[in-house]
């Protein structure tokens, strides 16, 4: 079972190369255990003993369970956990192509999010995406996700020869020093390329299965290419890019579809909430800072024939597990964490404390998830940030400037969180599963 699971993280880690492939990913798996697919501009009609999702901007998902008791179930609380799609990466710029001397071609890229950018250098880098297409409905574009799959660019470093400095510290210009370069081309075919439809965009139509004269507009990422892995003498350790927070988001999957298995009724509502735009602040209407899981909430509740008591007794009884991965302790750095709160890999799940609000976590909080762990047979760490480090915040502080609702923030340890590629520990992993289980009963 150990072996399966993981199995099966190391395959969807695979194949979720960007934000909107995971939601693709994850909506995949519920239609075949049952989830019915909602959309926003469409009636909605919720029963008792039901199972929903809903995508937003095809790179957000909120999936829930209704209890058989209805609008009881609601009142009683709604168990959420919440995780995100994106992680961060580059991503082309419109006009991508930068054309060189002797025929090279580079990318005009962006940085998505807070990556450490020297991890992206003399990597193998694909593209995947969404592509938007003309469509009848002048409001609502076509749209057609595509993973290119093999390798199509790298950003290779300046030889040291050039940078004796390098490893001293070397300062880098996104603009300057990160364009992917895609190859040398004659000039014959930049010519061809500069009156057509450029380098990049046939190949996004290839990978898209169209024709580069459909594509109006694209969201376009890049991706190392190396597959996920374990790694340890005894294979204890999980590397991938994308791991924070894509981790999170599988472990939240298995638990739910774990979850809805079991005969015996919820008394609750479960919802399950994939966020986009964690790593740029969530003020997207996919993000935590937006209202689409407080339209959420009430829309489920009008279904149900409740009314706004109802909403705020059930919101009273609610509660989050706000899934983001955690910081584990470096051996190379140990001057950097607090010196008595240092979560380490296979340690277990991670409780996230901060007193000036960057997570949600307080005492209540986290009471309930350390019982949530004992009953589950699993073990926890605490991670409070070094008194003169500044730390970053997550999910659960932001959604409650939209929600009143009790939680805790929480993630697996992890190391180089935001490189290219990260590590993570395998038992951590499937701790977590555990503990989104035993939260998803009730």
């Amino acid at each position: 079972m150990r072996g399966e699971k993981i199995k099966r993280l190391l395959d969807w880690m695979d194949e979720s190369t960007c934000n909107y492939l995971a939601v693709a990913c994850v909506a995949g798996e519920l239609e075949e255990h049952g989830f019915k697919e909602l959309y926003q501009n469409e009636d909605w009609e919720i029963r008792p003993g039901g199972k929903y999702f809903m995508k937003k901007n095809d790179s957000a998902l909120f999936a829930f369970t209704i209890g058989e008791g209805g609008l009881s179930s609601f009142r009683n609380g709604t168990l959420m956990i919440s995780a995100h799609s994106d992680s961060p990466c580059l991503r082309l710029k419109p006009n991508p192509e930068i054309y060189g001397e002797g025929g090279a071609v580079s990318l005009n890229v962006e940085k998505y999010g807070g990556g450490i950018l020297y991890t992206w250098f003399d990597r193998p880098l694909s593209m995947a995406g969404r592509v938007t297409l003309q469509s009848e409905d002048l409001l609502h574009p076509e749209v057609a996700l595509f993973d290119y799959k093999r390798p199509i660019a790298v950003v290779p470093h300046l030889a040291i020869h050039f940078n004796r400095g390098v490893n001293d510290g070397n300062p880098l210009s996104v603009q300057k020093d990160m364009k992917p370069v895609v190859g040398y081309f004659s000039s014959e075919e930049i010519k061809d390329a500069r009156e057509g439809y450029g380098i990049i965009l046939p190949a996004i139509a290839e990978g898209a299965g169209i024709e580069p004269e459909q594509i109006i507009d694209y969201d376009v990422s890049l991706y190392p290419c190396e597959a996920p892995r374990l790694c340890g003498l005894d294979e204890e350790y999980i590397m991938s890019g994308r791991l924070d927070d894509l981790s999170m988001v599988f472990a939240g999957l298995e638990a739910l579809l774990s979850s809805t298995k079991e005969e015996e009724d919820c008394r609750h509502v479960r919802l399950f909430a994939i966020f986009d735009n964690e790593e740029t602040g969530s003020g997207t209407r996919q993000g935590a800072a937006s209202p689409v899981v407080r339209d959420l909430m009430e829309r489920i509740l009008e279904s149900l024939g409740g009314g706004k008591e109802d909403f705020h007794v059930g919101m009273a009884n609610s509660f989050m597990i706000s899934a983001d991965n955690a910081h584990a302790w470096h051996p190379n750095y140990n001057e950097k964490y607090d010196p008595t709160n240092h979560p380490v890999i296979g340690g277990g799940p991670v409780i996230k404390v901060n007193t000036n609000g960057k997570y949600m976590t307080d005492s209540v909080g986290a009471t309930v998830f350390k019982r949530l762990c004992e009953e589950a047979g699993v073990k926890w760490q605490m991670f409070v940030n070094h008194s003169d480090v500044a730390g970053g915040s997550t999910l659960g502080n932001i959604l409650t400037s939209q929600m009143d609702i009790n939680g805790v923030d929480v993630g697996s340890p992890i190391w180089a969180m935001h490189s290219a590629m990260e590590t993570g520990g395998v038992s951590d992993h499937l701790d977590m599963i555990k503990v989104f289980e035993r939260f998803w009963k009730g």
